[in-house]
């Protein structure tokens, strides 16, 4: 009944023979992503208690579709004042580049910014602790660019690293010069952790220019589960502006990319062309999730995506893995 759309038989049939089967009409309706109906069921069979979460997900999937048509208002009213609806609603603002509506929804429910400057010990610090509690986190880097031929390239001035909740734009120059000790500790943390997917646009070829620009550091010289989205497309044309004219159907500003980032501090353009960056990546995270979930014929294999460069040997493939050592299956991107 539910292939043939016919959603009310569905729903009479299962109540006819009872709360078993109307549990099990909720599990298919989430599975299908279809959670007004599924909200629907809990909400009029009192069935709360075995779905607690099928209410937030509603609203957040209708949140979403406001976002989409930039109906911030009437998202805002929807989310009611619930914090965790508002973050949700900050995290959309973000993704879809509306950034005075993240800076006016954080300011207005007194939240922590969305978007976030390193460049001291503390924040370092702060930024670590909350990237190692992600299971997936995006990467990518900046510099000034070189029009001299044959010119030695510019270091790599500031490295983005974002959750799913907040961007990280670290000061490279400004850090290394204070307390390159501690930053080549804490990024090696996080580059080398098998704990965390890091979802980068050839960011391979970015950890050597990092390597080129910081030598002496160590955390640039070797990376653990490291997914390259360019790996995941079959057509390649118009590089990471391509990319994000097929995830955000808009194309990236050139001119911001080209613009002089050992400034400081940075314009309000370019703070947002680093944040922009990275919620291509979560859009692809979220098209892969999709697709799969579905069983379309575009689903993305991912994991066979995933590379690692480290100085360990390589274990053989018979040695079994560690219990505390979690294997590619503990993340979805």
């Amino acid at each position: 009944m539910i292939e043939n759309k016919e959603f009310r038989a569905a729903e009479k049939w299962a109540t006819f023979m009872g709360q078993p089967m109307l549990s099990i009409l909720v599990q298919e309706y989430i599975d299908r992503n279809k959670l007004k109906f599924a909200y629907l069921i809990v909400k009029k069979n009192n069935l709360q208690q075995e779905f607690p979460d099928v209410h937030h997900k509603y609203i957040e999937s209708a949140l979403k579709k406001l976002a989409e048509k930039a109906c911030w208002d009437v998202a805002e009213a929807k989310a009611n004042g619930d914090r965790q609806l508002v973050e949700y609603l900050v995290y959309l603002a973000m993704e879809f580049g509306y950034f005075e509506k993240v800076d006016e929804l954080c300011d207005r429910y007194s939240l922590e910014e969305a978007i976030i400057w390193v460049d001291e010990l503390n924040g370092l610090g702060e930024a670590t602790c909350h990237i190692e509690g992600s299971k997936v986190v995006g990467l990518d880097c900046e510099w000034k660019p070189n029009y001299v031929k044959g010119s030695k390239p510019n270091k790599v001035s500031i490295m983005q690293i974002a959750s799913d909740k907040k961007v990280f734009i670290f000061d490279l120059i400004k850090l290394y010069k204070d307390v390159p000790a501690v930053l080549d500790n804490c990024l090696t943390r996080i580059l080398q952790s098998p704990r965390i997917l890091k979802l980068g646009y050839s960011f391979h070829c970015d950890l050597k220019q990092l390597a080129q620009s910081y030598g002496d550091l160590k955390c640039f010289k070797c990376y653990n589960m490291l997914l390259d989205i360019q790996n995941m497309f079959k057509d390649p044309r118009g590089g990471l502006s391509g990319l994000a004219e097929k995830i955000l159907r808009a194309g990236l500003n050139k001119t911001r990319r080209n613009s002089d980032w050992e400034q400081r501090p940075l314009t309000q353009n370019q703070l947002e062309y680093a944040a922009v960056l990275i919620q291509i990546f979560y859009r692809v995270r979220d098209h892969s999730l999709t697709a799969n979930a579905l069983g379309r014929h575009d689903k993305i294999e991912w994991k066979s995506h995933i590379i690692s460069h480290m100085d360990n040997p390589k274990k053989s493939k018979n040695e079994p893995r560690p219990r505390n050592e979690p294997g590619v299956e503990d993340h979805e991107p």
